[in-house]
């Protein structure tokens, strides 16, 4: 399936409601007036609470305009420090460019460029960028530092992909989907699994929730997410054991 098809996923309490309303949709197309070429998808923020303190605040959106999503996001650190990110991809998921900044300096750009991905380093105080090329394809995933939102949009591709609506459940492949990421800031690529454990009941803001639990791995870290289907597939939650990290969703 195509990324845009995730997207609207992301719009709709559940799957199952998602084909019964695409079915609906069919037939009364023609009363239906002209869709609006923009849309957001999600927008809110995260608390990233590292041993029960709030030590960043990210700002984020998913925008979809014209068949390409824009994600947007800015960290504040409690300190004050800022940064920011944005990242476009078309509707089946290819980059068409990646940027973050901070207000003291550097920059880091990545576009494709034919079989490769080009990732253009400028470094705080320095007036020359600095090239690194990856022989990547242009539908890697992005993955950034800190920017969980990125880790959000990773979630509705491999549903998309890997998932299929079934008795009102999701069921997935067998055993964990693999995915090709770069993490601009540290110039560097990974390859990470993403697996849906199923159903779990979670203390969110003192009340139960029943969310869904996926697990995103790699070669140095475990991270446990949860999302929740009857709210546009949003990321609500995650954790990070070895960090004593959480993040929630405000």
């Amino acid at each position: 399936m195509k990324f845009e098809t995730v997207m609207r996923w992301a719009t709709m309490a559940l799957l199952a409601s998602s084909v019964a309303a695409s079915a609906a949709g069919k037939s009364g197309d023609k009363k239906d007036k002209a869709k609006p070429s923009s849309q957001t998808v999600d927008s809110g923020s995260f608390g990233v609470f590292v041993r029960g303190q709030r030590v960043v605040t990210e700002t984020f959106s998913v925008v979809q305009e014209n068949g390409n999503s824009q994600i947007k996001a800015q960290l504040k650190e409690t300190g004050g420090a800022t940064q920011k990110s944005d990242l476009e991809i078309t509707s089946s998921g290819e980059l068409l460019r990646y940027e973050w900044s901070q207000p003291s300096g550097g920059s880091v750009t990545v576009v494709p460029n034919n079989d490769f991905l080009l990732e253009k380093i400028t470094p705080a105080n320095a007036t020359k960028t600095a090239e690194k090329p990856f022989l990547m394809p242009s539908t890697t995933s992005i993955l950034d530092n800190n920017f969980f939102v990125h880790r959000e949009v990773l979630v509705w591709r491999y549903l998309s992909a890997d998932c299929k609506p079934e008795g009102g459940d999701l069921k997935c492949q067998s055993g964990p989907a693999q995915f090709g990421t770069l993490v601009p800031q540290d110039q560097n690529s990974a390859s990470v699994r993403l697996e849906l454990i199923g159903k779990e009941k979670v203390t969110f803001r003192g009340a139960e929730r029943e969310l869904l639990r996926l697990n995103l791995s790699g070669e140095n870290f475990e991270w446990a997410l949860w999302v929740d289907p009857k709210d546009q597939f949003k990321l609500m939650r995650v954790t990070i054991p070895a960090d004593n990290t959480e993040v929630v969703r405000d």
